[in-house]
Parts: C-alpha cells; structure tokens; sequence
C-alpha cells in the first residue's frame, strides 16, 4: 500500500480564541443582541456555562474583542513606525499594517461600527483613547512624510486625510470577496472545527461574507493593492491641497 501524502495542516486554535472567533463572527452576523451564550457555546462544541471558565459573560467578550484589537492596532502600529527607515518607509508599513487588518477581521470593523454603544461606559472610554492614540501616530507620521503638512495650518489637512483613509480601509466588508473558513486542523479535537463551519445559514454568516459573494468582490491580492493604491494617493492629494496652487507659468 502507498503512504498517505503528506498535508500541511492549521493549527489548532487555543480555546479562547475559538471562542473569540465565533463570537466575532455571530455578533457580525446578528448583533450582540441577538446572539446567546449558549449559541457560542454550541459553535465552540462546549455547553454555555462552560464559556465561563473563559469568558465573564457576553459583556466581557465583546469587551475583549472591541479593546483588544484597538491595543493590536496601536501596538503593532508604534512598532511599524519604529522599525521603518524613515517617515515615508514608516507610513507605507502603517498604511499594509491597516489593510492586513482591515481583509483579515472583518467582522470587528463591522461588530465596531455596529457594537460600540453595547460596551460598558469604562472600556467604551478605553476603545476611544486607545483609538485617539493610533489615529495621532498616523497623524504624526504623515506630516513628517509629506512636509506641506508639517506646517500648523496643515494639520487639519492631515487629519482629515488619516480619517478618510480609514474609512476607506475600513470600508473592505463591503468589497473585498468573502474569505475562506479556515480549518483548526484534524489533531484539535472533537470541536476543533468550530471556528469555521463547513455549511452556514444565510442568517448565520457575516455581513462581510454576505456582501462579498453578493457582489463578487476582489481577491484578497488584488484588493490589498488597490487599497494601498487609494490611500497612498490620498496622502499625496492632501499634501498638494495644503501647498497651495501652484503658480502658472
């Protein structure tokens, strides 16, 4: 008998984040509101209560992915900017570091848009000053690379072009084609698939895989560089806005 061909297989994802992916996925699929414990449980293979030897509650999970990703976001933002080889280098890694966030979790920008209001007052707080400090490093790194900007008067320029970048950044949910279930590998154990479900309902699955097979939107590729396409020359335009018309010769 031949031998089995060898397969690269995933790894298994730890526990919690099994859990955090599915929540993830089932608050963007039918708001925080609409979704049970139980339900994440059953994702997970697990009974409810046995979330809560990972999770306080519901309130704690949506907590944990709203603060969570706004900490991975500055983070690897300050040391992109610290690694980079000066402020246009800096800002074109900020700019991939975005995008790779923006195509590969989707459902938080949605569960962001969406879910804000349902976080406690104290990590609401939270989410908005670690949001204020990543919007200020890009901020900050833009005017470096484009002098026009640097100037005082141009600060509000700059700011409003961070803030039209991500938006657009942002905007992948309804553009970008679906992406793929990713398997937790055969070696995980009973439930180790349930971070990706071979078949789901319509009323299961996100808003971003609804509208990315909708409306048969980019691959991932193709996306990645139209995006750092835009932004790029969005900086440039907001740095020529702030210099001014130029003289006719």
């Amino acid at each position: 008998m031949g031998s089995m061909p060898n397969r690269a297989t995933a790894p298994a994802l730890p526990r919690r984040d099994q859990i955090r992916k599915e929540a993830a996925r089932l608050f963007a699929a039918r708001g925080f509101l609409g979704v049970g414990v139980d339900e994440i449980g059953k994702a997970v293979g697990i009974s409810g209560p046995g979330l809560y030897r990972h999770f306080a509650g519901k309130d704690a999970m949506l907590a944990d992915l709203l603060v969570g990703i706004s900490e991975r976001l500055l983070e690897e933002g300050r040391r992109r900017e610290g690694e980079a080889d000066g402020p246009r280098a800096a800002l074109d890694s900020l700019i991939d570091g975005h995008i790779d966030f923006a195509l590969d979790d989707r459902d938080l920008i949605t569960l962001h848009d969406r879910e804000l209001l349902h976080l406690k007052e104290a990590d609401r707080r939270r989410v908005r000053r670690l949001q204020r400090g990543y919007v200020e490093l890009w901020v900050a790194v833009v005017r470096e690379a484009f002098p026009p900007l640097a100037v005082p008067e141009a600060e509000p320029v700059a700011r409003a072009a961070v803030h039209a970048v991500f938006g657009l950044l942002n905007s992948t949910p309804h553009s970008a084609a679906p992406q793929a279930p990713q398997s937790a590998g055969p070696d995980a154990g009973p439930d180790a698939g349930a971070g990706a479900p071979a078949e789901r309902s319509g009323s299961e699955r996100s808003g971003s895989e609804r509208s990315g097979s909708e409306r048969s939107g980019l691959a991932r590729d193709s996306m990645a560089a139209l995006l750092r396409a835009l932004a790029q020359g969005a900086f440039v335009a907001a740095a020529a806005e702030a210099e001014g018309p130029r003289p006719v010769r």
